[in-house]
């Protein structure tokens, strides 16, 4: 009985919060200005996951990943190999993205850029349709961490799951 009564406010507060709506993810208004840092060794690691973001997954700049991507870039998502031909493989054949006209600026939202050692990650907003309430999205957060070598990405994890394709 003990445990019981011990146990009763959590089970409160877990039900009471599938009762209020979830707070949207929202990105910051100048996502490039998170790609700064005032060590120099982050700043350029923050600046290549900046053109990673911006001229590769958002402009889809396939063509110019040896810039920014080892070789060997070791690939933690399920979808696309690893090694540079793998990613490029997969983005351009697999998901057939093809390349916008413009890239001036980075137009993805980003919520926050963190740097630590040799490492990048990119936190930025997701919005899905609700599996349950027909009609309704849920808001989540996506992210990209990359670990550089030399000032390129030499490996790369997301919580991507395997798709059907």
């Amino acid at each position: 009985m003990k445990n019981l009564i011990k146990t009763i406010p959590l089970i409160l507060v877990f039900l009471s919060t599938a009762l209020f709506a979830q707070e949207p993810v929202v990105g910051v208004a100048d996502p490039e200005s998170l790609f700064v840092d005032d060590v120099p060794a982050l700043h350029r690691n923050k600046q290549t996951a900046l053109h990673i973001m911006r001229e590769l997954l958002q402009c889809n700049y396939w063509d110019r990943a040896g810039e920014w991507l080892t070789d060997r870039y070791i690939q933690h998502n399920p979808n696309a190999g690893s090694g540079l031909a793998g990613v490029v493989y997969y983005f351009t054949e697999v998901a057939n993205r093809k390349p916008t006209e413009a890239c001036n600026e980075l137009t993805t939202e980003v919520v926050a850029v963190i740097a630590e050692d040799d490492l990048v990650t990119v936190m930025t907003p997701r919005r899905y349709p609700h599996p349950t309430n027909k009609g309704e999205f849920y808001y989540t957060t996506w992210f990209d961490t990359w670990r550089f070598v030399d000032g390129k990405a030499d490996e790369h994890w997301d919580p991507a799951m395997l798709s059907a394709r």
